[in-house]
């Protein structure tokens, strides 16, 4: 795995890769932690494809500007750093808050982006609010590895309660369900059967929302899809990138499931 680091308005970003067939699928963090969670996923992903995780600026290894960056701001970044590091389009993979940057950048930068894959696509208009999502967060918790919560707390401490505050305001604040229209590229939307924070009504409305969307529930996982459940999710992207990301469009809307 290579440790890649590019600069972007005069700071740098850094990024994990494991080379692989095009087209690059570039994995965006969620809230307050980093490309950490990915790694397991990109391991898997990076024995079929160009796989990348990317630290959005201020967070895990990548260094920000004094005050925390908006979420337009951080797909301004996203859409820099892709073309700092030479990519041209590619397929954004979103987890959580990063499903609202991927979006964003999509909308906003159409020419770099082929596709999407939105893992736990945050957030709902039902749960805007942070005493809900507080609530989905503690009955989520137990159905994710306890492996994660060292990465986690890494994570928190790289960012500083400054920028994690700033991206749950971030969170709460998007109204993705506006910009999902206007997503031109095929996207993959993904759920764990068992995530508390993204429920199954929403996960479908995204779907709905999308001109060409398609829904996938992977079994036995909770929100963090990527790290649960590594090796189904890399089964469905291949499927995707190799089908909807190539010309081969099914219908919108069709649900599948993983195990």
């Amino acid at each position: 795995m290579q440790r890649i680091t590019a600069e972007v308005s005069g700071r740098p970003m850094v990024a994990w890769r494991i080379a692989g067939r095009r087209p690059p699928v570039v994995c965006v963090h969620g809230a307050g932690v980093s490309s950490r969670e990915f790694l397991p996923f990109i391991e898997v992903l990076g024995h079929r494809h160009d796989a990348w995780t990317v630290d959005l600026p201020g967070f895990g290894a990548s260094a920000g500007p004094r005050h925390p960056l908006g979420l337009r701001a951080l797909a301004d970044a996203l859409a820099e750093w892709l073309a700092a590091v030479g990519l041209g389009q590619v397929v954004l993979l979103g987890g959580s808050f990063g499903c609202q940057v991927a979006v964003d950048a999509a909308v906003r930068h159409p020419d770099r982006i082929a596709g999407l894959v939105l893992v736990g696509p945050t957030l709902d208009p039902a749960a805007r609010g942070f005493l809900r999502q507080l609530l989905r967060w503690l009955r989520n918790a137990p159905h994710e590895r306890l492996s994660m919560a060292p990465l986690n707390l890494a994570d928190y401490r790289d960012a500083g309660g400054r920028r994690i505050a700033g991206a749950f305001t971030e969170s709460l604040r998007d109204r993705i369900e506006d910009k999902l229209s206007h997503v031109v590229v095929p996207t993959l939307v993904v759920r764990g059967a068992q995530d508390r924070m993204v429920p199954q009504e929403w996960a479908e409305e995204v779907t709905r929302l999308l001109p060409a969307g398609r829904l996938a529930v992977v079994e036995k996982s909770g929100h963090m899809v990527p790290y649960r459940q590594p090796h189904s999710l890399a089964g469905l992207v291949t499927d995707f990138l190799a089908h909807e990301c190539a010309g081969d469009r099914a219908g919108p809307q069709e649900q599948r499931s993983a195990t």
